[in-house]
């Protein structure tokens, strides 16, 4: 790769296609690496009316990592527990997040409006000095090598550019440009159902009007769901019968009419109404050579857990650590190929639980309903059980992991709350991420000089994590260098998976655990072997220069 201060003006590591959240992030964490970087969207302006509404724990931890998290705070809020009722109008389950003291650090489930959060996402990622944004910019062609990209640009004032790349990722939505060129397919996960999506400003005398937590209909008769957004944020997502029309759905005098059960327009403000079909799509290639798709270019699910643009965040989060890798030399080409293992299975999994959900809210026949109903309540031992939104969300099964089977690795390490001289912090503010390999201290003096040192050389950052009672009672024997937790949350993690040490990566997700000398030594000469720079052969390297043009509008 050519290195970032020898790049020509329209030479970039990577550009970029898209800046919407899953570019704007991508965006951030390439500059935060110091990668030299383009990034374009056609459009000059942030959509100003909410499509996204949630997100976990795993995504705010990405903000913090990156800098941002204060910036998108005002605009989040809890995700309330949403209450399922079946045909007859009863409570059959409930959805909820798991209860304190939270594994992340952080409420599990959030509500968020969109404008502002994204408009904080994108002023962000400008602020890196190896950035350029250029908005308004439309990508005309693209043309790959063995060595690079090149794209054709041109800007909506009539100028045209060309530049090229050593990667391309792109984050440009469901109707991918970039995918379409590629010539990459959809493959249809099998749900296709017509819904109508309304979101209303709620004036303050009207708010007691509506339930106080989300709701899921689940009424044969006209399938709904109700969330509590931010503030006076309230969002209905409804189902459309067979013989009704989207566009007409979503014009005024018939979203009020959807509404009337729980508002009249004069308690609200109508600030969105739009027809879709919630969709179970997955792209069939992630990567292309030098060229990756990621969030909705690579997948979309129905939203019924709200994880759509948490998918397409994991998606950055999980390519950009590598990618910075290859870029310095520090692992080969094949490295790349672990992101669509990892995240395109991780996508179908979720997106098949999501789905199955889905089916459950959707049943329109009303004898199916009952039995479905009276089936849910049976698992609950005839009353509403109560399962969590983070228990369905998988984890990783596949890619760089382990090679040892251990029933932590790729699940996501927690973060506690530490103690500082200054206060309460999370355990990423103290000390950062990256490769970490952290120990249970009261076990820190079994590990050899010899094996931290492999650790440090592999580039893991040790790290000592002990609790309070550990520190009073004089059990850890190095108490002034170990990071104290305060609620125990990794200590209970250790002693639940039966080990004292974790690796764990930059994105957070746990590459391995050991409980003993030999153990982490071999889980360390694993990692060494997955990551180390090896000439890896280009599977295009026989191949001539691909050209793809865009498609000529009608």
């Amino acid at each position: 790769m050519t290195p970032s201060s020898n790049k020509s003006p329209n030479e970039y590591q990577a550009v970029v296609v898209g800046f919407g959240p899953a570019g704007a992030v991508a965006t951030s964490l390439l500059g935060s690496h110091g990668t030299r970087t383009l990034t374009i969207d056609r459009l000059r302006t942030v959509y100003d009316k909410p499509r996204a509404i949630a997100i976990d724990h795993e995504i705010l931890r990405l903000f913090d990592n990156i800098g941002v998290a204060e910036r998108v705070l005002p605009y989040v809020a809890p995700f309330p527990a949403s209450q399922h009722f079946g045909a007859e109008g009863q409570l059959i389950r409930r959805i909820d997040m798991v209860p304190e003291p939270y594994p992340l650090g952080y409420t599990p489930s959030m509500v968020f409006t969109q404008p502002p959060v994204e408009e904080a996402l994108r002023d962000h990622a400008a602020s890196y000095g190896c950035i350029e944004i250029s908005l308004g910019t439309e990508l005309l062609k693209l043309e790959q090598s063995e060595t690079g990209v090149m794209l054709s640009l041109r800007s909506d004032h009539g100028g045209a550019r060309t530049v090229t790349a050593d990667y391309v990722i792109a984050c440009d939505g469901a109707s991918s440009a970039v995918r379409e060129q590629l010539g990459i397919v959809l493959e249809d996960l099998v749900f296709d159902e017509p819904w109508l999506v309304v979101d209303v400003l709620v004036n303050e005398d009207a708010l007691g009007k509506l339930p106080q937590t989300a709701a899921q209909y689940c009424d044969p008769a006209r399938p709904t769901t109700f969330i509590i957004g931010p503030g006076n944020h309230r969002r209905w997502e409804i189902m459309l019968l067979p013989d009704e029309d989207p566009r007409e759905a979503q014009q005024p005098e018939q979203v009020w009419k959807l509404l009337s059960k729980w508002l009249i327009p004069n308690d609200a403000t109508l600030w969105r109404a739009a027809s879709y079909r919630f969709h179970a799509l997955v792209a069939q290639e992630w990567r292309r050579g030098r060229i990756f798709l990621a969030g909705d270019a690579a997948h979309q699910q129905p939203p019924f857990i709200g994880q759509g643009m948490c998918q397409g965040l994991r998606d950055v989060s999980n390519l950009i650590w590598k990618l910075d890798r290859v870029l310095k030399g520090q692992s080969g080409e094949a490295l790349l190929d672990t992101y669509e293992e990892e995240r395109s299975e991780h996508v179908r999994q979720l997106t098949t639980r999501i789905k199955a959900i889905g089916k459950v809210i959707c049943e329109r026949d009303p004898e199916a309903a009952r039995e479905r109903d009276a089936r849910i309540l049976a698992e609950g031992g005839g009353q509403p059980r109560t399962i969590t939104r983070q228990e369905i969300v998988p984890p990783l099964q596949k890619g760089l992991l382990a090679s040892r089977e251990d029933k932590a690795k790729g699940t996501l390490f927690p973060q506690p709350w530490v103690q500082t001289e200054v206060g309460r912090k999370l355990l990423d503010t103290v000390v950062g991420a990256g490769w970490r390999l952290v120990v249970k201290s009261r076990h820190s003096s079994d590990i050899s000089q010899t094996t931290r040192k492999n650790a440090e050389d592999l580039g893991l950052h040790v790290i000592k994590v002990g609790s309070s009672s550990d520190a009073s009672s004089g059990a850890d024997p190095d108490v002034h260098n170990t990071v104290i937790e305060l609620d125990d949350v990794l200590a209970r993690w250790f002693d639940v998976h039966g080990c004292h040490a974790a690796i764990v990566r930059p994105d957070h997700y746990v590459f391995g655990i050991a409980s003993d000398e030999e153990s982490l030594s071999e889980l360390m000469a694993d990692l060494q072997a997955r990551l180390r720079p090896t000439a890896v052969r280009s599977p295009y390297s026989d191949q001539s220069p691909v050209s793809l043009h865009a498609r000529t509008a009608s």
